[in-house]
């Protein structure tokens, strides 16, 4: 693997990471939004963007694999790749 791979891939998974982290975040502001007794309408937006935040999240894992899959095709036959039909198992998984 390159350099320049193995730095994408690290950048990737921060992103990835940091997204998660955020949905973290907001997760923990809907459950105290609940204990609160906040109302309805607060406690269903902070849980729509939830629920984008981890979708995102779900989408950027899936692309990565995507790209390394695309630029090692031959690696892909490796134990512990995702070929093409997997990815798009994953993938519409999400939708």
């Amino acid at each position: 693997m390159s350099t320049v791979t193995t730095e994408s891939k690290a950048e990737a998974q921060r992103r990835i990471a940091n997204r998660l982290k955020r949905a973290r975040g907001q997760l923990n502001a809907v459950i105290d939004a609940v204990e609160s007794g906040a109302d309805c309408r607060t406690v269903v937006t902070q849980l729509a963007a939830v629920s984008s935040a981890l979708d995102r999240a779900g989408f950027a894992v899936i692309s990565t694999a995507m790209r390394d899959c695309a630029a090692d095709p031959e690696g892909a036959a490796d134990g512990d790749r995702l070929d093409f039909d997997e990815l798009e198992k994953l993938f519409l998984s999400l939708s």
